[in-house]
């Protein structure tokens, strides 16, 4: 089995404009699959159509809480006509909270999330998840909410508890390039904590460089080295991280 990127903007210009020779150099790394979320109105239609263009692309869409305008009714209108429209839609994210961004109005970032999770629960699509700082008032809103087919939480940094409440809820934890850092010992004693079937990998491409890569674009290619690090972590075969990491992606988004 393969592996799949469960997050990387590949719309975004520094892997578009080279994007033939992006998905090869992933290819040759064995990444043969990509999640491409959608952050705002205005990149849905680049989204889909990269999507359409190139194999194993796949295509989520949703309203990204750092990119949110003042009056967001308009793109919540159209992400409903998108997914009544638009069955290639795996996914409704990025959507999310973020409380780390300077100026952050949770009660502004609460009234764009709360109807995309909607949407998301009515169209039986699961969820692309972006959290920072504001874990605990996501989890009470998923908890209300009650989503039939949970999701994945984005790049997670949060503590063991947070960890467990997404996944009694039915969601699977994004880990990406911070594992790869000696540092990040919260995150890696978690990786080593929690069941394998708990996660998905990624690298959010084209941010978040791994370690020894810093300063650089980050490329799809590298969640094979994500891959490596939590074998390594872990103490188990590479292929079986693999295997089980791209089984949870796969039922989870139904690819």
């Amino acid at each position: 089995m393969n592996l799949i990127d469960s997050h990387c903007h590949l719309d975004f210009p520094e892997l578009s404009a080279d994007i033939t020779a992006v998905l090869a150099r992933a290819h040759i790394a064995g990444v043969d699959r990509f999640i491409v979320p959608g952050v705002t109105v205005d990149n849905w239609e680049g989204v889909l159509n990269l999507c359409a263009e190139h194999p194993g692309l796949y295509p989520a869409l949703g309203l990204h809480p750092c990119f949110l305008q003042n009056d967001s009714t308009e793109g919540l209108i159209k992400l409903e006509a998108m997914l009544q429209h638009c069955p290639a839609i795996v996914a409704v994210g990025e959507i999310g909270l973020d409380l780390f961004i300077p100026a952050a109005d949770l009660t502004a970032q609460l009234a764009v999330l709360v109807p995309q999770l909607k949407l998301a629960k009515r169209f039986d699509k699961p969820v692309l998840l972006h959290v920072r700082k504001a874990h605990d008032p996501l989890l009470k809103q998923l908890r209300q909410l009650k989503l039939s087919r949970a999701g994945l939480v984005h790049a997670f940094a949060g503590s063991e508890q947070q960890a467990r409440e997404y996944l009694k809820l039915g969601f699977k934890l994004g880990i990406g390039g911070a594992v790869t850092y000696p540092r990040a010992v919260k995150l890696r004693r978690l990786v080593a904590t929690l069941p394998l079937d708990s996660f998905v990998l990624e690298t959010d491409s084209p941010d978040m460089p791994l370690c020894g890569y810093q300063g650089q674009v980050n490329y799809p290619e590298r969640v094979a080295m994500v891959a490596e690090t939590v074998a390594l972590i872990r103490q188990q075969p590479l292929q079986e991280v693999i295997d089980v990491t791209t089984a949870q992606l796969v039922k989870t988004l139904s690819l």
